[in-house]
């Protein structure tokens, strides 16, 4: 098995991607929740061959839960779950190779078949720089190959490296300083004869102990055994008594071996490189103005593009769900059976698969900024308004990723290394508007505004204004929370801004296609359940009374839990009809669209080729009063951006923080934030005549 490691932002993913394809599992490390990519390439032969993306770290002496997995599978800490790999191809940039080589560095001290990448050799030639490829090889006495992944260049030589059954060993040699070797040589016997490492493996764990001060352990890493704890704490105390820098001292004596190596590999360009593109372009994306302007007219963009580029997939979508409940009533005799199939099954799911086009649109987007390098100036401009809320601005990384969904957002803030600023950003990224609530904003928009009444704009401006006021409350809670629970100074913000690249398309494509196959996958699974629980509650018990569909939903168990929770809702200007999709989006967002079509549309009109839509702009109150106002769809909307209404969400904040605490603390303010929000704006529009 192949193990691919790497800085962040070395390629490894560009280059992992095109040796695999689509032929990938994607998951988390059992225990933690890192995600784990595992896919197969094949050899020159066309023999399979496993390859493992571990997660980008900068060094083994880990001090993020990312860089703590990648450590543990290199040293065979994981074997429970992760098989340690036999080969290892390290992935470094040319344009900054000597920070790039020191994971190398200590990675070639495990004594496995290495093979080095040097990627975006087009970057250093820019810069003025010349690898010498050769000479490093011959250095480190292993396969190096000069690449340029976006490109796919280098691709062909990799495969073939991949492909040899001989590779070599490496043979790099350095010195370990003659003042802690003594300590180095007796927690390599401890590791070997109690933790039954192998000698190279034992040696290289040594250095890295002494090296990792935290000691940073994640579920699922095998602890060390008793005797060997008891050494490195004898020596810690030893040290710390002589007031003795050991860490600093085996990271002093890698860089100096590094340093030569490349100077004697890398040749500088005598000439003066003229400022680099990156550069230019950071001048205006970076600045005080334009950079605002920038952002704001990426963001205008992606929402122009999720109501236009998606209208025509939708109407296919649309048309493809409507024959097919046409075929379904035309083969079958009226019953129970095919009501289930065609109202709650087809009219269920099909209400939310109709919006993958513009979720698909959203990931698109949002790949194309992360291939591009835009992602971490993103990050760099709104670092300024987020220190005035505490935050700095890496934890606006993890709050923009929750556009998309806040479950990797709340993942992502493990790069955050202050324990308050972390769980700060971890209780308030459910507030970022996610893909899920995306099809709740487009059927409010459509009931609100129907097409052709209002112009384009005024649909973006709205979505615009649902996305802003997320934002601006996951801003607000920062804000309070590091002045009253969490408190704490903003650390100062040191992050790399990786140079701008051209977007990997393909990779784009292929994270799009895999988040648009979870998002069906969910909509095969949890929401065709609940479609089909919802159907039966609406429908059952069967009500000899009622002479219309909507008297039986009234009558009906759903229908019943609707009205016990109206009393709490109605002061909002909801009823209990909306009180169903409420209850049932808890589980999914999304959901809140199925249960609408499966309570608004249990009399689907063949002839109406927007049934949910109609059933909407046509529902009323027992007194005639319409029921879904433009001012009922805007109250609904912002619900739906402050309240928390994922339980998958729940039970990631639980396993991130270890405890149910935060988890229940977040459904309380962030719903009741939401209601009492509601309730002014409706109590209020409804006093000004809206």
């Amino acid at each position: 098995m192949y193990a691919f490691v790497g800085n962040p932002n070395c390629g490894k993913s560009t280059l992992f991607n095109a040796l695999t394809g689509l032929k990938q599992k994607v998951g988390n490390y059992p225990g933690v929740t890192v995600e784990r990519k595992i896919g197969t390439a094949y050899s020159q032969h066309g023999q399979p061959m496993t390859v493992i993306d571990l997660p980008g770290a900068y060094s083994l002496a880990a001090r993020s839960p990312d860089e703590a997995v990648t450590r543990d599978v290199l040293l065979g800490r994981r074997t429970n779950d992760t098989e340690m790999p036999d080969r290892i191809v390290c992935i470094v940039d040319g344009s900054n190779l000597e920070r790039n080589l020191y994971l190398v560095h200590q990675i070639l001290d495990l004594g496995r078949p290495v093979i080095l990448v040097v990627n975006m050799m087009d970057l250093a030639d820019k810069a003025g720089l010349k690898v010498r490829t050769g000479q490093l090889e011959q250095e480190l006495g292993i396969p190096v190959i000069a690449a340029e992944a976006s490109r796919g260049k280098g691709l062909i030589e990799l495969k073939l490296a991949m492909s040899r059954t001989d590779l070599p060993l490496p043979h790099h040699r350095w010195d370990v300083p003659a003042a802690i070797s003594s300590a180095v040589a007796e927690i390599q016997a401890s590791l070997q004869d109690n933790d039954q490492r192998p000698p190279l493996i034992a040696r290289a764990e040594a250095l890295l102990l002494l090296t990792d001060q935290d000691q940073l352990r994640v579920a699922g890493s095998q602890p060390l055994s008793p005797r060997t704890s008891s050494i490195l704490e004898s020596w810690k105390k030893r040290w710390s008594d002589e007031n003795t820098d050991w860490s600093g001292t085996l990271v002093g004596a890698r860089y100096d071996a590094i340093g030569k190596l490349v100077q004697d590999c890398v040749q500088s360009s005598d000439q003066t490189v003229d400022q680099s593109t990156s550069d230019k372009i950071d001048a205006v994306v970076t600045h005080g103005f334009w950079g605002w302007a920038v952002l704001g007219g990426i963001m205008t963009a992606l929402f122009l593009s999720i109501f236009t580029l998606a209208e025509y997939p939708m109407g296919l979508i649309e048309s493809a769900t409507t024959a097919l409940a046409d075929g379904v009533k035309g083969a079958m005799p009226a019953g129970d059976l095919r009501d289930l199939i065609t109202d709650g099954i087809i009219a269920g799911v099909g209400g939310v698969v109709i919006f993958l086009p513009q979720i698909l649109i959203l990931f698109f987007f949002i790949g194309l900024l992360e291939s591009t390098g835009y992602m971490a100036r993103a990050a760099f401009i709104m670092d300024r308004l987020m220190s005035r809320v505490g935050l700095n601005g890496k934890s606006f990384i993890p709050l923009l990723s929750s556009y998309a969904c806040a479950i990797p957002g709340i993942m992502a803030t493990r790069t955050i290394e202050d324990p308050k600023d972390r769980l700060v950003t971890i209780l308030v990224a459910p507030f970022m508007s996610c893909s899920a609530r995306l099809p709740v904003y487009l059927l409010m928009i459509a009931a609100l505004l129907p097409t052709g009444e209002v112009p384009l704009i005024t649909k973006v401006g709205l979505m615009i204004l649902m996305y802003g006021l997320g934002t601006g409350g996951a801003f607000g809670f920062a804000w309070l929370f590091k002045r009253t629970l969490l408190k704490g100074e903003p650390p100062l913000m040191i992050m790399e801004l990786p140079p701008y690249r051209r977007p990997g398309v393909k990779d784009v494509a292929l994270q799009m296609m895999q988040r648009g196959g979870l998002f069906l996958k969910r909509a095969g699974t949890i929401i065709l359940a609940i479609s089909i629980v919802l159907w039966a509650l609406t429908t059952y018990p069967k009500s000899d009374d009622a002479t219309s569909a909507a008297e039986q939903v009234a009558q009906s168990y759903a229908g019943q839990a609707g009205k016990l929770i109206e009393p709490v809702i109605k002061p909002l200007g909801f009823n209990w009809e909306i009180g169903i999709g409420l209850i049932s989006s808890f589980a999914a967002r999304e959901v809140f669209v199925s249960a609408t079509s499966v309570v608004f549309n249990v009399e689907e009109d063949d002839a109406d080729t927007e049934p949910l839509l109609q059933a909407l702009r046509t529902a009323t109150w027992p007194d005639g009063r319409p029921l879904f106002t433009p001012l009922v769809c805007l109250t609904l909307m912002i619900f739906y951006v402050f309240a928390m209404q994922c339980v998958s969400t729940l039970a990631v904040v639980k396993r991130e923080t270890n405890s149910w605490r935060w988890p229940l603390f977040q459904v309380g303010y962030q719903t009741g934030f939401a209601w009492l929000l509601c309730l002014i704006i409706y109590q209020a529009g409804t006093a000004l005549g809206f």
